[in-house]
């Protein structure tokens, strides 16, 4: 039996959003330095799993979302992919 050359579509949709927005801190987070502010705020997540969730590998828990939002200074609908707004509007 021939193996499946069907790509797989990730189904995680804020990777590529939480990578751009780490690049485009200013200055530009590390993978690291965004897990240690993460553990500030107390959510673990290590630079491996960064990595993961960056590259589709992994998916974020909806706390996971708001805590790399809140770090990053992004709007959590930005990251979903909900809104085209990146930062987070003042109410």
């Amino acid at each position: 039996m021939a193996a499946s050359t069907k790509k797989v579509e990730s189904r995680n949709i804020i990777g590529e959003r939480v990578k751009e927005a780490r690049q485009q801190f200013s200055p530009p987070l590390t993978q690291d330095q965004l897990s240690g502010r993460l553990a500030k705020e107390e959510v673990q997540i290590d630079r491996v799993a960064l990595a993961k969730i960056e590259t589709g590998l992994r998916c974020a828990f909806d706390f996971e979302v708001k805590a790399l939002a809140s770090v990053l200074k992004v709007d959590a609908n930005w990251l979903l992919g909900i809104s085209s707004r990146k930062t987070k509007s003042s109410r």
